[in-house]
């Protein structure tokens, strides 16, 4: 078996005020590149193996293998079952890079194991299965659905604490929207070498920063829901780079720029400067994403000659599906 998964851009943590009784929400759009292609298959044997098709470094074949082995065994264990997968990774995500791989090697690995078992459960079952989605849901939905995302976050009695997916023990939130996002529309993903921010530092950055003040969690949400999501619907690529921009300055949002390190601030500078329809980042980064059309084009052509082999630039689209089985 084998299934193809998109990414995601995670565009805005919205409720990190924690006020009313709740927290996070999310919004985030699929992307149908970069994808990561997994194939699966039941084992001779009892053991879980991973075998790569791309050359990759020794550092990121581990951190591969660790993942789909701790998410096969996480199934294998929740239903009791004693079998073994040989797994092959067909195409890889980069790690790290703010684009969702985590979630998508989880749910794929998941997906896969269930299917080949007989057991047809949703990305939401598999996510709490596997343990993502505990702040976000976008990744979940995204590998399901697709398209544009707006979850709702999470009542505080289940999740009493600030704390970024890979830390929280709560389940997926409820999908509270989805719309298919103009799939003409060009997406630039810039994504310079830069330290990720993961583990220990994100979970630091979260009891630090949060909460944020409540007025930027009002306006950030007023930008979202009477702008961003508005002119989206409308088709105006315009107002919806202007609204990405302004999100960029409020609540959470803020945080996530702020550690960025000067050349991907730089590098955001640089892309708006040069015509971009606003710019935002994607979680914590490094991947930056801005909406483009023939009027100002030229931007993918500057952003690579700007990073050169300082980075990753590339286009992408929207995707109004979830993950495929080929």
């Amino acid at each position: 078996m084998i299934i193809k998964t998109p990414s995601r851009l995670h565009m805005a943590l919205i409720n990190m005020d924690g006020s009313n009784g709740r927290m996070d929400g999310g919004i985030g759009l699929t992307l149908d590149r970069p994808n990561f292609i997994l194939e699966g298959n039941l084992s001779d044997s009892s053991k879980i193996t991973v075998d790569f098709e791309e050359e990759l470094s020794n550092d990121i074949k581990a951190e591969y293998t660790k993942k789909i082995n701790d998410a096969a065994n996480k199934i294998l264990n929740y239903y009791d079952f004693d079998y073994g997968f040989d797994f092959l990774v067909k195409k890889s995500l980069l790690l790290h890079s703010g684009l969702g791989s985590g979630t998508q090697i989880a749910l794929a690995t998941a997906k896969i194991v269930t299917e080949l078992l007989d057991i047809h459960k949703g990305a939401v079952v598999l996510s709490t299965i596997v343990g993502r989605g505990g702040t976000s849901g976008i990744g979940t939905y995204s590998f399901d659905f697709g398209g544009f995302l707006v979850d709702g976050g999470h009542n505080k009695d289940e999740k009493p604490d600030f704390l970024p997916s890979s830390a929280s023990a709560a389940k997926p939130p409820k999908l509270i929207a989805r719309y298919d996002f103009p799939e003409d529309w060009n997406i630039l993903i810039a994504i310079p070498k830069s330290d990720s921010v993961n583990g220990k530092h994100e979970v630091n950055v979260f009891q630090e920063a949060c909460p944020v003040p409540s007025k930027e969690v009002n306006e950030i949400s007023h930008i979202i829901f009477m702008n961003l999501i508005p002119f989206m619907l409308e088709k105006d690529i315009i107002e919806v780079g202007r609204a990405v921009n302004e999100m960029q300055y409020k609540g959470f949002n803020k945080v996530g720029i702020d550690i960025q390190n000067d050349k991907t601030k730089d590098l955001m500078k640089f892309i708006y400067n040069n015509g971009a329809y606003g710019v935002g980042i994607s979680s914590f980064g490094p991947a930056l994403y801005s909406f483009f059309d023939d009027n100002n084009k030229d931007i993918v052509e500057k952003t690579k000659e700007y990073l050169g082999n300082d980075g990753i630039v590339f286009v992408s689209k929207a995707q109004n599906h979830g993950y495929e089985i080929l």
